[in-house]
């Protein structure tokens, strides 16, 4: 128990600031995992998973004595809700060919962990949200936060409503990441307008820094999904164009 202790309380001081290596690491796992998720490659998520455990206990700072002594129940919830989510998406992307066995939309996720697919193989053919599906978001977007910030606040979390929304965005983000809508990336960027102030007031500085970072990635992510998007779209005109007429 003495080495855990020791490997969960381990901290970098920066600027006569101390701050937990676990923060900075369990950051780290999720930067790649996003990085993933914009190649589109199961590996994404079992990495995601890894971070989120790390994240779980910096976030329950009163609970586990971090230098900031703070609870946001939002933040360390949403590593328990990413575990869910993460578990639903690493099975949603793996089901389109198992060991061989191709889906209609011929992708292939059946990889290594650590080497990269072919060119021309992906866990999910990005799309747009149907209409319907839209709505769900909003719908659940404005009442998951009303709803989540009565309970982060009945609860004592720090920051109880900007708490909330961002565990709500992270769950919609997270989900429709798994579902390949490419408003997910939509979704993060508010996540990270909201989580950057949030974290800085609360001394989470490695995360606030990740969240920024996280910022510059999702709009890169977003543009790359777009592109694809948009070849996928002219390779299928062009296959239409190239069928003989039967009229």
């Amino acid at each position: 128990m003495n080495l855990l202790t020791q490997l969960l309380d381990a901290t970098l001081i920066i600027g006569g600031v101390p701050i937990l290596w676990r923060e900075i690491i369990g950051n780290v796992f999720g930067l790649a995992s996003a990085i993933g998720g914009m190649k589109r490659v199961v590996w994404a998520w079992p990495v995601g998973i890894v971070g989120n455990l790390l994240l779980f206990t910096v976030f329950l700072g009163g609970v586990f004595h971090t230098p900031q002594n703070l609870d946001l129940y939002g933040q360390a919830g949403r590593q328990v809700m990413f575990l869910i989510v993460s578990s639903y998406g690493w099975w949603a992307w793996s089901k389109a060919r198992r060991c061989g066995v191709k889906e209609p939309s011929d992708t292939d996720p059946c990889r290594s962990i650590v080497t990269e697919p072919h060119e021309d193989t992906a866990a999910i053919q990005p799309r747009w949200a149907s209409n319907k599906e839209r709505a769900g978001m909003i719908i659940f977007a404005v009442l998951g936060t009303l709803i989540f910030a009565w309970i982060f606040q009945a609860l004592g979390s720090w920051g109880p409503l900007a708490d909330a929304w961002i565990f709500t965005g992270s769950i919609l983000a997270t989900y429709g990441m798994a579902r390949g809508w490419t408003e997910f990336w939509l979704v993060w960027i508010g996540v990270d307008i909201v989580g950057v102030p949030l974290l800085l007031s609360a001394g989470y500085y490695p995360s606030a820094a990740l969240y920024i970072v996280y910022g510059v990635f999702v709009t890169w992510g977003f543009t790359v999904w777009l592109k694809i998007q948009r070849e996928e779209k002219n390779t299928a005109n062009s296959q239409k164009e190239l069928v003989p007429s039967t009229h």
